[in-house]
C-alpha cells in the first residue's frame, strides 16, 4: 500500500493548493448522440468496476458509486477510505455532499410554491426585508442570478482559515450578513454567479414562511417522506455519523491535511448534507419521476440558465438542479464538494438511469491543467449514463474542462484564493 500512497501524495499536490476537484464537464454538443443504452435496463458492470480502478490508480485515494437502469442496480467501491489504516472504501459510505444539498433545499421552498406560500417571482424582501437587497427575487436566489457575493469567499481566504474554523460555529444570519455585506457580482438577473449566499436566504424564507428550523422542514418534507435513513444535516457537530471515509485535502506541507472532522454551520442549507450514492439516487429519481413536486413547479425548476452565456451548450443552471452534456445527452442533477468529500449525482430527465460518485481528496488539480482523475471520473459518468464510449459515435474529450465554464458549478476554491463554492 506504501507504493499507491506515494502516488496519491504526488497526483494530489501537483496542484497544490489551487482549484477543486469536481469540474462537471460533458462533450461538445456536436458529440451528442441518442444512445439506447440510456433507456436500457442494463449495465455494463465490468466496464464501471474497471473505470473506478483508473480512478484511483491515477491518484485518487478512494472512490465510490452507485448506478441505476431501471431495476438494475451496480454498486462499486475502489481504493482506501483512511489512508492511515489501509481502511476500503465501501460503496455505502456516509458522505459530505456538499451543494447537492441545495436541491433538497429548493425543493422544499418549491412545495411551499405549489401551496401558494412562496412566489418564486416576488421581491425576496418581501420574505427577508431586512437582508434581501432591492431587486433579487425568489427565483433569482435559485438560479445564481442575484449578483449576491459568496459569503465562502471571505470566510476562507486560505488554508490557514479551513483550519482555524474548523470547529467554528456560524450562524445563518451572521452568513448571509457576510455575502450581502460583499461587492455584488453583477446586477440582479444579469447572469449566472454561483453564490452560497443565495442558499443560505433561500434556507432564511423557508424558516420565515413555515415558522420552523429549515433543516427539520426539509427533513420533514423531503428526507423523511423518501426514508432516506443515512441522509441528514449535522448541524454543529463535527463528525460524520456511521461509516464513512477520510477526507482528505493536500496540505502546504506536503501531506494530506484530513478534513472529516469539520463542524458544517458555514454551509447550511447551502452544503452540509451528509448523505449515500443510494440515497442521493432515490431522491433524484423520486424529484425527476415528479413523487416530490407538482409538475408545474418541476418544470419552473428545469428553467434554466446558462452557466456561460457565450458557451449556452455548455449546460444550464434552473433551481438547484443543473443540465449537462453527456455522450448520449443532457444529464440532470447537481454535484458537490466541500474539505475533503466531492460528489456527483447526475440523471437522465425521467431519473430512470442514473449514477452518483463520491470521492475523498479534494483542492488537487489547478483549472486548465491536465487532471487525469478528472478525465476518469467524468469518463466512468459517462458510461454508467450511456454506455461504454464507441469511437464511432464520439471521439471527443469533455468539454472545456478548467475553462471558465467548469469547474461548475458546484465546486469550491476554499483554499486558493478563487471564488468559492460548496
Amino acid at each position: 500500500m506504501r507504493r499507491s500512497r506515494r502516488k496519491i501524495l504526488s497526483a494530489a499536490c501537483s496542484g497544490l493548493l489551487a482549484a477543486a476537484l469536481l469540474a462537471t464537464g460533458g462533450v461538445p454538443a456536436s458529440a451528442v448522440t441518442t444512445d439506447p443504452a440510456q433507456r436500457g435496463g442494463t449495465l455494463p458492470k465490468a466496464e464501471l468496476t474497471a473505470g473506478l480502478k483508473r480512478i484511483t490508480d491515477e491518484g485518487m485515494a478512494g472512490v465510490f458509486a452507485q448506478a441505476r437502469a431501471d431495476r438494475a442496480v451496480w454498486n462499486g467501491a475502489s481504493g482506501v477510505a483512511d489512508l492511515a489504516t489501509d481502511r476500503p472504501m465501501r460503496p455505502d459510505v456516509r458522505h459530505r455532499v456538499g451543494s447537492i444539498t441545495k436541491t433538497f433545499t429548493a425543493t422544499a421552498l418549491l412545495q411551499l410554491v405549489g401551496e401558494r406560500r412562496v412566489e418564486l417571482d416576488a421581491p425576496a424582501a418581501r420574505y427577508l426585508p431586512d437582508l434581501a437587497p432591492a431587486g433579487v427575487t425568489v427565483r433569482m436566489l435559485m438560479n445564481h442570478t442575484s449578483g449576491i457575493g459568496s459569503y465562502d469567499r471571505v470566510l476562507f481566504p486560505d488554508g490557514y482559515a479551513v483550519e482555524k474554523n474548523r470547529y467554528v460555529t456560524f450562524t445563518p444570519r451572521q452568513l448571509a450578513r457576510t455575502g450581502l455585506d460583499m461587492p455584488p457580482t453583477n446586477a440582479p438577473g444579469e447572469k449566472f454567479a454561483y453564490s452560497n449566499t443565495n442558499y443560505v436566504l433561500v434556507g432564511l424564507i423557508i424558516e420565515k414562511v413555515t415558522g420552523h428550523d429549515a433543516t427539520a422542514e426539509i427533513t420533514r418534507r423531503v428526507i423523511r417522506p423518501l426514508g432516506l435513513r443515512d441522509t441528514y444535516f449535522p448541524g454543529t457537530s463535527p463528525r460524520i455519523a456511521g461509516p464513512h471515509s477520510e477526507g482528505y485535502v493536500p496540505w502546504y506541507d506536503g501531506t494530506l491535511a484530513d478534513f472529516a472532522e469539520y463542524n458544517m454551520s458555514w454551509a447550511w442549507t447551502a452544503g452540509a448534507l451528509v448523505s449515500t450514492a443510494d440515497d442521493l439516487n432515490r431522491f433524484y429519481r423520486a424529484l425527476l419521476g415528479g413523487r416530490l413536486l407538482r409538475p408545474a413547479q418541476l418544470r419552473e425548476m428545469q428553467r434554466t440558465v446558462p452557466f456561460d452565456a457565450a458557451y449556452p451548450e455548455a449546460g444550464g443552471y434552473g433551481l438547484a438542479l443543473y443540465w449537462m452534456p453527456t455522450r448520449c445527452g443532457r444529464a440532470w442533477g447537481h454535484d458537490g464538494l466541500v474539505f475533503g468529500y466531492s460528489t456527483i449525482s447526475w440523471h437522465s430527465a425521467d431519473g430512470r438511469r442514473q449514477m452518483t460518485l463520491g470521492e475523498n481528496i479534494t483542492h488537487y488539480a489547478a483549472p486548465g491543467q491536465p487532471n487525469p482523475i478528472l478525465e476518469a471520473t467524468l469518463d466512468v459518468v459517462n458510461t454508467a449514463l450511456c454506455g461504454p464510449a464507441d469511437a464511432a459515435r464520439t471521439t471527443a474529450a469533455p468539454a472545456r474542462v478548467g475553462t471558465t465554464v467548469a469547474p461548475a458549478p458546484g465546486a469550491p476554491t476554499l483554499i486558493a484564493p478563487l471564488p468559492g463554492q460548496s
